[in-house]
């Protein structure tokens, strides 16, 4: 396997014969050696190598543009540049796969919309490779935290033909052709089939005889929004806990993003050091003190009683009954806690079937964890288990119980009080980096209008 520059700048001796393979960032020539900066995409910092005249494939140099990739063998030796602690001295450089001239990123700033069209080269430039490194570590990170709690990885389908929301906003899969979209009988399935909005449904039934478990994938919403918060295709980290109630699900959520933030303050210096100078220069500040300090909690109802007395004019109204929108949100944690929040006990009517009933039959289970900075990054229950109830709530939400059968299985049978929730990953992504839209954490966005790549 070839070295990678991260082992090889980690490296404590001079070393032999080292490898490495990457990509030319740039290039400085005199008469008698070469200066090229390498890069592989394993951290940051790129490997200057110095590349005498007269070695072994030296004759391709001035075909090393930026952009080229190169496997270069050498000495690993200690620099006397500042700013670096080892150097290769190159005994020899190939050139593995040229560039030509009108490479697009050449060695200048470049707008991040400019680089989300060409998603298939933006992962080469510092900023997106430091948020592609941190989406991968964040990835662990998720797992590491259930997994050392005992929790039950579950991975849920992706085609599904109930709508966990209820809102109607899917994306129907079909092999009709358009004369026949109606039939759904003669459809794949035998009945209409969507992408999925959550895996939360399918989810319960394995919290109902695993007890703790999560899933994490993918899900999809036919939703024609163009704001930074907002995009089609998204993942989903979506725990289910049996025997849980309001109470220890908002622990949970509120343990989950306190994991998280901790581990990219520990193990993200580098990239996290590219945010702070080019994206938020107050980001490092932001995550510490979420890590350090315990969240607020307070109810739906106080939380616009707030937001009403605070004299301040907001875009969207305020009014019990109506959803909280993220400038209320923002306001909450940022100006009146100044710490991240989490709202809970909605009114019935603007939640979805599956929230358990409160005592009194006004406000259902339901909570929000918010940070400074996005919002919501957290949306949760404690869900309905009795059957009288849920089948009163299907009836309010115009759903036919038959449709979900299957889910109100659970309750004829070992019914539990059980909770979970739902973490939008690249929510909890433009937290840790600083990013101010969706379309810049995730690798091939899918918005309205662009299914590029």
């Amino acid at each position: 396997m070839r070295e990678m520059i991260k082992r090889v700048l980690m490296s404590s001796t001079e070393r032999q014969g080292v490898t490495v393979a990457g990509w030319v960032r740039t290039r400085r020539d005199s008469k008698t050696f070469s200066f090229l900066e390498i890069n592989d995409g394993s951290c940051l910092a790129n490997l200057q190598v110095v590349a005498d005249a007269g070695i072994p494939g030296y004759e391709q140099v001035e075909r090393m543009l930026t952009g080229a990739s190169v496997e270069i063998t050498g000495r690993l030796v200690a620099s006397v540049g500042q700013g670096q602690q080892w150097e290769m001295q190159a005994d020899s450089i190939r050139l593995i796969g040229e560039v030509q001239a009108d490479y697009p990123l050449q060695k200048k700033g470049h707008s991040l919309e400019f680089l989300r069209s060409l998603s298939h080269l933006r992962p080469r430039t510092n900023l997106h490779g430091a948020v592609f490194r941190m989406r991968s570590r964040m990835s662990f990170a998720v797992h590491q935290f259930f997994q050392e709690r005992d929790f039950t990885h579950v991975h849920t389908p992706i085609l599904t033909a109930s709508d966990c929301e209820g809102a109607g906003e899917m994306f129907r899969v079909t092999t009709l052709p358009p004369d026949k979209a109606a039939m759904d009988a003669e459809d794949f399935f035998g009945k209409k089939a969507f992408l999925t909005v959550s895996g939360q449904l399918e989810g319960e039934t394995f919290a109902c005889a695993l007890s703790n478990i999560y899933t994490f994938g993918p899900t999809f919403r036919a939703e024609n929004s163009h704001t930074s918060r907002h995009a089609a295709e998204f993942w989903m980290i979506e725990p289910e806990v049996a025997f849980c109630d309001l109470q220890g699900d908002m622990d949970l959520a509120e343990a989950l993003v306190k994991h998280l933030v901790q581990h990219a303050l520990e193990k993200s210096d580098g990239d996290l050091t590219v945010f702070e100078k080019f994206i938020d220069k107050t980001l490092r500040e932001r995550l510490e003190f979420v890590a350090e300090r315990p969240f607020e909690r307070v109810t739906y109802t106080e939380a616009v009683e707030l937001l009403l007395k605070s004299g301040k004019t907001f875009q969207y109204p305020v009014e019990y009954g109506l959803n909280l929108q993220s400038e209320h949100e923002r306001w909450l944690t940022e100006e009146y806690f100044k710490k991240p929040t989490t709202v809970y006990n909605y009114p019935k009517e603007i939640k979805p079937f599956y929230m358990r009933l409160n005592d009194d039959d006004k406000t259902v289970t339901a909570m929000d964890l918010l940070v400074p900075g996005i919002g919501e990054i957290v949306g949760g229950s404690q869900r309905e288990e009795r059957l009288d109830v849920l089948l009163e709530n299907m009836k309010r939400h115009h759903l036919d119980p038959q449709d979900y059968w299957w889910y109100v299985d659970l309750r004829r049978y070992g019914s539990v009080p059980h909770a979970g929730f739902g973490m939008g990953f690249e929510r909890m992504l433009m937290f840790v980096t600083g990013m101010a839209n969706i379309r810049d954490v995730i690798p091939f966005s899918r918005t309205p209008g662009s299914c590029d790549f």
